[in-house]
């Protein structure tokens, strides 16, 4: 069982990828042995109607197999109608969380209307996604330059929302060191292993992060699913720390917030 926690349907708009259409991403997704992803919307970060976005997300979710694709929405506190996105999401939808991309959507994160939206996820018990980066800047179009998201105003925002529980995506290449060391020390913060990289990745990993804080996640399809099963095998892990890091995490994530499908 491999819950894949960093999936995103549609296509990218800057190139064509191997799996960008729904049957050629679920066949790969159970190819690899995924049962399920928490999957975001390419759209969700460039168009402006995130309602219609979130709500064509859910309708491609369900045509993919029975339980395999969970939806996480956007949620632009840019807009004004984000308040109203992220109702829908908890109580129309039924997501277990949202997914938010600071960089493309141009806010910091001292932005008051994050630390309103963190409250707000807070109170509903969503899981909050939290995206550093999408592209390396080698890759990015010359026009669409997006820096990494600077995560140390994070750890104060957690440190003030004990209940929130945060999975930061796309970042183990770039939030290390004492930036690392306060988020964990902050609150719930958790971390999937998509950008990881280094011989042993994983397994250097786990000297500094709990291995109840990492989870497995590919980048799908911007990334191909096999580098992240890669990192799986090359690191010597316990089987202990196998099955937290490829499912456990995750489901105990979904289960205190009563989303786990598979209960």
């Amino acid at each position: 069982m491999i819950i894949d926690v960093n999936v995103h349907l549609s296509r990218w708009p800057f190139r064509r990828l191997p799996c960008d259409e729904l049957p050629k991403l679920a066949e790969n997704l159970q190819g690899g042995g995924v049962t399920q992803a928490w999957a975001a919307s390419f759209d969700g970060i460039f168009h402006k109607d995130v309602a219609a976005v979130n709500a064509s997300l859910v309708a491609d979710c369900r045509k993919g197999p029975p339980g395999m694709l969970l939806p996480f929405g956007t949620v632009n506190p840019t807009l004004p109608d984000w308040r109203e996105d992220l109702r829908r999401c908890h109580e129309e939808h039924k997501m277990p969380g949202i997914r938010l991309y600071p960089g493309y959507h141009g806010y910091g994160l001292d932005d008051p209307a994050l630390a309103e939206l963190l409250t707000m996820a807070e109170d509903r018990g969503l899981i909050v996604q939290l995206v550093v980066r999408i592209e390396d800047t080698r890759m990015q179009h010359p026009l669409m330059r997006v820096p990494d998201v600077d995560p140390k105003p994070l750890a104060k925002l957690m440190a003030a929302r004990p209940g929130l529980c945060l999975l930061i995506l796309d970042a183990l290449k770039t939030v290390q060191g004492n930036t690392l060391d306060a988020l964990l020390a902050a609150g719930q913060v958790y971390f999937e292993i998509s950008m990881l990289e280094g011989v042993e990745g994983i397994a250097n990993l786990l000297r500094h992060v709990p291995v109840e804080r990492i989870l497995f996640g590919s980048h799908l399809p911007l990334f191909v699913l096999e580098s992240a099963l890669l990192k799986l095998q090359e690191s010597e892990l316990s089987p202990d720390e196998f099955k937290a890091i490829t499912h456990e995490n995750a489901r105990r994530l979904l289960a205190q917030r009563g989303s786990d499908p598979s209960r």
